[in-house]
């Protein structure tokens, strides 16, 4: 039984949601290897080779994968899928674009969005924004997994001792053509990384008063900056900070919650926080149910008092 985690990469270093999914491989029992497939990615492979845990790491280099396009990694990973038991991915927005298509063309039931391991066939995953959890057992003889790296501790950069072992890049699809992108650049931490985060929601009223009120706070903590789903939709905020089951799926150390109000879907997006602080004037709001420290406050004076104080 050996499971194989595709890594994510930027070519010269490995993403942190491939350590999470690592850990998640090692709970599925047997060897773990990695495949890291990109364009003059030898740096990631040897960064791949020294995660704790790691018995082998394939590498698979070509400038067909300089991009991660989805088409041309699956290909890749079925070409070696037959000698896996488990493929994981990481349940983020790349790893959920190629592992449909691998489970698809292997013809077995892709489980998603996994947060625990309970043997090699049985794996629990939320359902209802959270508010359930449902126990899957898999009787495909391979097993397609997205994991949600919140709820797994990261495994050890360093300390591995994989082999790096090159194999041949399959044929590039004739489908698709990369043209380019747009990439947002922050100076801030990256959201789903980040140790602190402090959120925004509807209450802020404005984009003016959210960056006004948000950011001095963020300064002082070295934070990323996230929103709930109304302040995004309301133009508050960008799409790229929306923190919730539509957003992104955070766990940090600390998150700060300014004026959200706490719906089901933004606390399934980070309800797995350390520590959770909210800040309110409203006693009935949900967000003070699964906050550690709850304020209640009007948030106009509170956060310039706190980041006073800090």
């Amino acid at each position: 039984m050996t499971s194989l985690v595709i890594a994510e990469h930027d070519n010269a270093s490995i993403k942190g949601a491939t350590l999470n999914t690592v850990t998640a491989a090692l709970k599925c029992g047997g060897e773990v290897h990695v495949l890291v497939a990109g364009a003059n990615a030898a740096a990631a492979a040897a960064a791949a080779g020294q995660i704790a845990g790691v018995s082998k790491v394939l590498h698979a280099d070509h400038a067909q994968f300089a991009h991660g396009l989805a088409e041309n990694m699956s290909a890749q990973v079925l070409a070696l899928a037959s000698s896996y038991s488990h493929i994981l991915f990481p349940a983020t927005a790349s790893g959920k674009n190629i592992a449909p298509r691998v489970a698809a063309k292997l013809d077995v039931a892709q489980i998603s969005d996994v947060t625990k391991v309970d043997s090699p066939d049985t794996f629990e995953r939320p359902i209802y924004a959270g508010n359930a959890i449902a126990i899957v057992q898999s009787a495909d003889a391979i097993k397609v997994l997205t994991v949600r790296t919140t709820g797994f501790d990261a495994a050890a950069a360093t300390g591995g001792t994989a082999a790096v072992e090159s194999v041949t890049a399959v044929a590039v699809s004739a489908k698709v053509t990369f043209m380019g992108s747009e990439i947002a650049k922050n100076d801030r931490p990256e959201l789903t990384a980040a140790k602190i985060i402090v959120s925004g929601g509807r209450a802020l009223g404005s984009n003016e008063k959210f960056m006004q009120v948000m950011t001095p706070l963020a300064d002082k903590l070295g934070a990323a900056m996230g929103a709930s789903r109304a302040a995004v939709d309301a133009g508050y905020a960008p799409n790229d900070w929306q923190v919730g089951q539509t957003g992104k799926i955070v766990a940090p150390q600390l998150y700060i919650a300014v004026g959200i109000s706490g719906a089901i879907q933004h606390l399934a997006g980070m309800k797995d926080s350390k520590v959770i602080v909210a800040i309110n004037k409203d006693p009935e709001a949900p967000i003070f149910s699964v906050a550690d420290y709850g304020l209640e406050a009007d948030l106009f004076a509170a956060v310039p008092e706190l980041v006073a104080a800090l």
